[in-house]
């Protein structure tokens, strides 16, 4: 069952949502994002809402007031057509299309600014990443190394170009 929801771009002032967001994580689901099991938000956390909606973007689905997934694209300092990408779904929102559409959304904006070639890590058991991933990415290689996929994937061009 796939539902939308309103999406918009990060904003400074979103800290205290990310945090409510964080409290709501499962154990497992801040493991599978940040590939460590975190008991609180990264110590840089006020890096995750401080972008430039250019070579950083974060957008976030909001229900109800309450950040419920974030899509992040973070451009590589040495090539900015590539960047690394990156989703999180609260738990229970998770497999109703939140992560379809913020990945989606994202991938188009980034297309618009210049961005060609996407990147992430994916544990290769993350059974509901992997397959976003195939379903949206469909020219993505998914390389394993430990455990973890490495994913490559071109990104097309997109029709018109985003203003940042």
């Amino acid at each position: 069952m796939d539902i939308t929801v309103d999406t918009r771009p990060v904003r400074p002032d979103d800290g205290p949502l990310f945090c409510r967001l964080w409290d709501r994580l499962s154990p497992e689901t801040v493991y599978r994002r940040f590939h460590a099991p975190l008991r609180r938000p990264p110590a840089d956390a006020a890096r995750l809402v401080d972008v430039d909606h250019d070579l950083r973007e974060a957008l976030v689905a909001v229900v109800g007031g309450e950040v419920v997934g974030v899509a992040r694209y973070d451009r590589s300092p040495n090539d900015p057509a590539t960047a690394d990408v990156a989703v999180v779904v609260e738990d229970g929102w998770q497999g109703v299309g939140v992560g379809r559409q913020l990945l989606g959304e994202l991938t188009e904006l980034a297309a618009r600014r210049g961005v060609r070639s996407l990147t992430a890590d994916v544990q290769a058991d993350n059974d509901r990443m992997v397959g976003l991933v195939r379903r949206l990415l469909p020219g993505a290689v998914l390389t394993p190394v430990h455990g973890v996929y490495a994913v490559q994937s071109p990104l097309p061009s997109a029709t018109a170009p985003a203003a940042a």
